[in-house]
């Protein structure tokens, strides 16, 4: 799986976890450098609190365009240490 934002590619994994539609890539598969940790948190009740990341791209930023779960629970520890997008990104095989 790839995901691109502004034609450049921010993660690519063969590893991603899929939950609620979405792909949760590996945090090792992301290009670390078009990240800058958000603000923003958001609470799920049964897979904790989210934490956001502002994705940069030649000079433009996508706001809270990937998620991750620091601490997921228990029902979700399968995401631990994976981030997945939105806001734009596109995700493909």
């Amino acid at each position: 799986m790839r995901a691109t934002w502004n034609g450049v590619t921010l993660a690519e994994s063969d590893d991603t976890v899929v939950v609620e539609g979405n792909h949760y890539f590996p945090v090792e598969s992301i290009r670390s450098d078009l990240f800058t940790p958000s603000d923003s948190h958001t609470v799920c009740p049964w897979k904790g609190t989210a934490s956001y990341y502002d994705v940069q791209v030649d000079g433009d930023t996508n706001a809270d365009a990937a998620w991750f779960y620091p601490e997921p629970k228990d029902a979700a520890k399968e995401i631990k240490d994976h981030v997945a997008f939105w806001r734009g990104v596109e995700v493909t095989a």
